[in-house]
């Protein structure tokens, strides 16, 4: 559904670094079409719970490198229809998958980019074919080679209500995390993990296949070495970045963290030379291979696990209040943008999923003033629209029901 729009869009937004001027969704969730023009710093979208609030800040997440915001298989994305004749059983819509696109502002230029679903046909283990999903992305309708690129065009940095939960979840959670910074600050981060993640099936895969050809074990497990001390680099490197610009610029409102790495390689790369890490890791997969080939358990040591501390009150973030535990976040957020601000010259645009629960009425106009001086554009849900009334003047509010976006 189309929505009333502005044909001059820009005018508001000519006033922030970084926005979405007109997002399309094609088959995305639970939207057959929907095309939104935006023309506020601030878009409020507000409906009952279940709506399809977070779907749409799940499409613009798609315009960065990787899964989006919940990390999602690209054939869970397509529009589907439930019918009870068919005992809720989903149907597709359009077998072709989906389609996001957007005409995104960044400082005084304005780029279109679109991502959609291709399916291709792909060796997966020796000559079995089999045919696979993966994401095409094109910028200004020429396609690229990497979604890295899309880093040189658009930043986004994301805060879902599951991350509120993030100091007492998994370590993978917190690494995933940890890993979306790295990767707007250093654009190769995404590759190394790649190609880490690649290498380390094949490895497991040749161990248990029997077929075993220790020159070829050798290099992947050479190779394996090379990228996991990258890794480690690149997130200790953030790490201590993130926490001097902290240092440097306090916050007045939300709690200062202190951000620490727990990890094998990190912890030796605090007092041994790159070079003999390296051999470490590639000693010890070397010595994992009876592990894996006697089914029995292993440890994947590029798996370290980050730590955020309370600094004011020196206490582990896990240990706060649920609504500290939100602060902290929101503190490490902030930090965030503002120290990629000051990198690129050009702020990450902000998607904040629920980001009013836990917050007092002080805290939430903090929080408003706070992006605001950011300068970019900053997409916000609720299920109410009066959680975000006293930025009236700067939002354009749209309810979200049945399928369809209607702006007030």
């Amino acid at each position: 559904m189309d929505t009333a729009a502005n044909s001059d869009y820009n005018v508001e937004c000519s006033e922030v670094g970084s926005a979405v001027l007109r997002l399309t969704l094609v088959n995305f969730r639970n939207y057959r079409y929907l095309r939104l023009n935006l023309d506020k710093p601030f878009i409020v979208l507000s409906g009952e719970n279940g709506s399809g609030k977070t779907n749409i800040l799940e499409a613009i997440s798609f315009l960065s490198q990787g899964r989006g915001l919940r990390q999602a298989k690209l054939s869970d994305v397509k529009t589907f229809d439930f019918f009870a004749n068919q005992q809720n059983a989903p149907t597709f819509i359009n077998n072709n998958g989906w389609a996001v696109s957007a005409q995104v502002k960044r400082l005084d230029e304005s780029f279109n980019i679109g991502t959609a679903v291709e399916t291709v046909s792909k060796e997966v283990c020796y000559n079995e074919i089999k045919e696979v999903e993966r994401r095409i992305v094109h910028i200004n309708n020429q396609k690229i080679s990497s979604q890295n690129e899309l880093n040189n065009y658009l930043s986004l940095i994301w805060i879902t209500p599951q991350m509120d939960r993030l100091f007492l979840s998994s370590p993978q959670n917190r690494r995933q995390f940890l890993d979306r910074i790295v990767y707007l600050f250093d654009t190769d981060h995404a590759r190394r993990l790649s190609s880490f993640d690649n290498l380390y099936r094949q490895w497991l895969q040749v161990l248990k296949s029997g077929n075993i050809n220790n020159n070829w074990l050798l290099s992947l497990e050479r190779q394996m070495a090379e990228f996991a001390i990258s890794i480690a680099a690149a997130r200790r490197e953030q790490v201590e970045k993130l926490n001097a610009f902290i240092e440097k610029n306090p916050d007045d409102t939300f709690p200062d963290a202190a951000l620490s790495l727990d990890g094998t390689i990190e912890n030796m790369l605090d007092e041994k030379p790159a070079i003999f890490v390296e051999d470490y890791y590639r000693e010890s997969l070397f010595n994992l291979r009876r592990n894996i080939l006697n089914s029995e358990s292993s440890s994947n040591i590029i798996k370290t696990d980050l730590n955020v501390l309370y600094k004011k009150k020196n206490v582990p973030a896990a240990l706060c209040s649920t609504g500290e535990q939100k602060s902290l976040l929101l503190g490490i957020v902030l930090a965030e943008a503002k120290s990629l601000l000051a990198m690129k010259s050009f702020p990450p645009i902000l998607l904040l999923d629920e980001v009013a629960a836990h917050l007092d009425d002080n805290r939430r106009h903090a929080l408003l003033s706070k992006i605001k001086e950011l300068k970019t554009q900053s997409w916000l849900t609720a299920t109410s629209p009066f959680d975000f009334s006293d930025i009236n003047d700067d939002a354009q509010f749209f309810e979200v029901k049945n399928n369809t976006v209607c702006e007030y």
